[in-house]
């Protein structure tokens, strides 16, 4: 029975802020929130806290927790805290228990291994955290007392995991507090953090355009849960969603007033707060109570949870975005009884019609059969598929009418070398892995479950037998505590969720060994590439407008050519080559040897678009790669046409560029001015604009190009000869943009945030920081018209043009490129930019 009497005997609340709390009980599933308090008392530790039964289980880990699984940290375990301490940052009075400064150096949620009652009495609880700074599984195990020993001690050990990292110190590197990004000496110096809001509340505010609201109380709505299965249900009766990797977030809206609450109630309005709170506050109702997922995208569309508590910590809200899919409340009717269909297409009643890239976006549904729409996940990368039943009410708790299903993948891998495990009677504790690529072993990560304790110790025995005196990697792996390498003979089946960036597997599992197939033999399995043909015979183009362009030709050889990727203006893959065969010769200059990101719509620009920088499983070979010295990632490049056919036969929508080439990634050598302006700009003042930025770039004697957007604005470009690099590029445009904001502030902004472009054009300059990209000249965009970013002359902007002017194939865009190349003398203008 849990219980706080020992942490209010302790405590004198009339001299300490710390909050006196009761026992909160809830509904659902085992786990919840947990929080490591940074805690300056008699000697600087660590708190460790995890809910359960209504409060905060705690243990003072006295050295704090290590990401290294070779590391056991001390851990005593103290008094129950109340739920209501898990936000409290400040300072406790001197001579009061545990007096000094207090800071709220992690949080998130708990997911233990069964029953954690059954654990802690047991003395040995297994878990996985999700935090900011703590990620993957932990254990906390009891150490036997010793003669006299009155203290209740315990280990607290990372796993050796994913997120395990070895030899790094997260304590040293992560300092502050995730709540208030103080330290614990600027807690002690009086600094102030901010609190927790509370779970229920009351507004008598009206919403815009409505009633004025009923001032009724909202009360946190416990979350439906999805029962995960290994596949997704199939039938006409079900829905299937996107699975996102974020937080889940319950909406509450009265009036005008925001609240955003996590799935344990906890209210983190002011963690996401900004533009997800300025959208939800606009909509048109008196009340609402809606759930989605706050995510962040990563370059490939896909949401990163990584992202996501990187943006938290450096609290930045602009990448923020919350997808909502469900509607239990609405202008003071309860929908919880309503069937699915019925809520969601409530929900996008409510939303409206967004704006191109609104922080809120409705989760759309797919009915697709849930095998295929699972594979189609799996394809891109995403994590997995929730499905649900399309005339089932919303029930809270976990169910069987909302089904989550994951991704895994399977393959062989050699096994060069293993780590012995430190437990009685188990041989192994992980498996180092790997495969075989230019004739050398690729490490491709750690493999530490799947093993019986016979299995273990078997192939422990194979393995000895095997041994070796260096390693059989082509590159340094991490080590760990008695690493064994072995020669590069036996081969194993491992079942894994995905690959990293950087190609290693995660959440893998050993599945036995392969007998069958020789280890030379084992290569990354990569999805099947589309066919080519062969490497002597030079395909030829397929149209007449290909053949225009004389020099486009390719041996890539698109699969389903007729695909349309544009449905509504029937603009198919190969219509799409065409274009590109047929500009070729103005836009290679622009596209080889530049580092790429990718937009990409395999299913047309109507289905699912993702945003890919790096490189990943079943790449056309024609598509090159090289790495990026400041963070290792893997970069793509083209040299030819035949890279610009690889990049359509992967449903390549929009081409972007780095402003530099790849073999000098430190320099730029081109600035870019990106108008965009806002929701309901005139296109006329957007021409101003950019007629505007020409005058002073050429009081400057600064050269400068103009080409549309395809979209809403225009792209001023200026050449560079290659000397500045990129701090110094984007201070000179960051400079620039201000000068222009300070000059006409009813016109411009430079500042990202929707709220200072209302009304005005921003004058984006953070195109021209390292690694940021903008669309390439002559590339498609992934909007209504199928339009392309166009190189034009001053005189046609003066003239009136539209910044979407120029459709694929359309007669204006084919008399366009008739005319002289606007841009011929692009590069050969370039200067060098002037410092100071």
């Amino acid at each position: 029975m849990a219980s706080l009497e020992q942490y209010h005997a302790k405590r004198d609340f009339k001299k300490t802020a710390e909050p006196a709390g009761k026992v909160v009980r809830k509904k659902g599933e085992a786990g919840g929130i947990f929080v490591i308090h940074k805690h300056a008392a008699t000697r600087l530790h660590y708190d460790l806290r995890l809910e359960h039964a209504g409060v905060l289980w705690s243990w003072a880990v006295t050295r704090g927790p290590s990401l290294d699984p070779h590391e056991k940290r001390l851990a005593v375990h103290v008094e129950d805290h109340p739920i209501d301490y898990a936000p409290f940052e400040g300072t406790i009075p001197k001579g009061e228990y545990g007096g000094g400064s207090v800071i709220v150096w992690d949080e998130g949620t708990w997911t233990p291994d069964g029953d954690p009652a059954k654990a802690m009495k047991k003395g040995h609880i297994d878990f996985e955290l999700n935090g900011h700074k703590l990620h993957g599984r932990w254990h906390l195990v009891r150490l036997r007392p010793r003669p006299g020993e009155k203290r209740d001690n315990w280990l607290l050990i990372k796993s050796d995991d994913a997120a395990a990292r070895p030899g790094e110190d997260i304590l040293k590197d992560e300092p502050r507090s995730v709540k208030s990004g103080l330290t614990i000496e600027e807690v002690g110096e009086g600094k102030t953090a901010r609190g927790e809001k509370p779970k229920v509340w009351h507004s008598n505010k009206p919403a815009a355009g409505t009633a004025k609201a009923s001032g009724h109380k909202l009360e946190f709505v416990e979350p439906q849960l999805a029962t995960l299965e290994r596949d997704a249900p199939s039938g006409e009766d079900w829905l299937h969603e996107v699975k996102f990797d974020g937080y889940r977030m319950q909406a509450q809206i009265a009036g005008t007033d925001v609240r955003l609450l996590t799935r344990t109630g906890l209210d983190w309005t002011e963690k996401f707060g900004g533009e997800i709170v300025a959208e939800l506050a606009g909509l048109k109702c008196n009340d609402a109570i809606i759930d989605g997922e706050v995510v962040v995208l990563a370059d490939s569309g896909v949401s990163s949870f990584a992202l996501l508590q990187q943006d938290l910590s450096a609290k930045r809200t602009h990448r923020f975005m919350y997808y909502v899919f469900d509607l239990m409340r609405l202008d003071g009717k309860d929908l919880r009884g309503e069937p699915l269909v019925e809520r969601k297409q409530a929900l996008q009643e409510l939303l409206g019609k967004q704006s191109e890239n609104p922080a809120v976006r409705f989760s759309d549904h797919f009915a697709e059969p849930g095998k295929i729409m699972l594979e189609h996940a799996c394809r891109m990368g995403l994590e997995g598929v929730v499905s649900k039943r399309a005339d089932a009410p919303y029930r809270s708790g976990r169910g069987p009418t909302w089904v989550k299903s994951k991704c895994t993948a399977r393959q062989e891998f050699v096994i060069g070398g293993y780590l012995p495990s430190d437990k009685t009677g188990r041989g192994l504790r992980s498996l180092l892995v790997g495969y075989y690529e230019g004739g050398k072993l690729h490490y491709a990560g750690r493999v530490g479950t799947g093993f019986s304790t016979k299995g273990a110790n078997e192939l422990k025995k194979k393995l000895d037998a095997l041994k070796a005196t260096a390693s059989p990697f082509n590159a340094a792996v991490p080590k760990g505590k008695g690493l064994v390498w072995v020669k590069p003979e036996l081969v194993g089946e491992v079942e894994f969720r995905s690959w990293t960036s950087d190609r290693i597997i995660r959440h893998a599992s050993f599945q036995g060994l392969r007998e069958d197939k020789p280890a030379e033999e084992v290569v990354q399995e990569k999805p099947k590439a589309a066919p080519t043909a062969k490497s002597a015979v030079e395909a030829k183009p397929a149209s007449s407008a290909a053949k225009a362009a004389g020099t486009a030709r390719t041996t890539v050889k698109l699969s389903h050519p007729d695909k349309l990727l544009w449905p509504d203006e029937k603009i198919s893959k190969q219509a799409l080559l065409d274009h590109y065969a047929l500009v070729w010769p103005r836009m290679k200059p622009f596209v080889v040897d530049r580092p790429l990101s990718l937009v990409r719509a395999p299913d047309g620009v109507h289905g699912q678009r993702f945003f890919q920088k790096h490189a990943s499983a079943g790449m056309h070979e024609k598509i090159g790669k090289t790495n990026d010295p400041t963070d290792g990632e893997e970069i793509l490049f083209i040299r030819d046409f035949d890279g610009i056919a690889a990049l359509v036969q992967l449903g390549v929508v929009e081409i972007h560029i780095w402003g530099c080439t790849i073999d000098d990634l430190a320099r730029p050598d081109q600035i870019v001015f990106d108008l965009d302006p806002d929701e309901g700009v005139d296109v006329e003042a957007v021409r101003a604009a950019a007629l505007d930025i020409r005058g002073k770039l050429d009081e400057l004697s600064l050269p400068n190009f103009v080409k549309t957007s395809g979209g809403k604005g225009f792209h001023v470009v200026v050449p560079l000869k290659p000397s500045a690099d990129w701090a110094e590029v984007k201070s000179f445009a960051h400079d620039f943009a201000r000068a222009l904001e300070q000059g006409a502030p009813d016109r411009y902004t430079a500042t990202l945030s929707k709220k200072a472009r209302t009304g005005k054009i921003f004058v984006d300059y953070l195109r021209n920081g390292s690694g940021a990209t903008t669309v390439a000249p002559y590339s498609s965009r992934a909007k209504k018209g199928a339009t392309v970013s166009m190189p034009v002359t001053w005189a046609e902007i003066e003239a009136g043009l539209a910044p979407n002017a120029f459709p694929i194939g359309d007669k204006t865009t084919l008399k366009q490129l008739a005319k002289a190349d606007p841009w011929a003398d692009f590069f050969k203008k370039g200067k060098v930019l002037k410092r100071g």
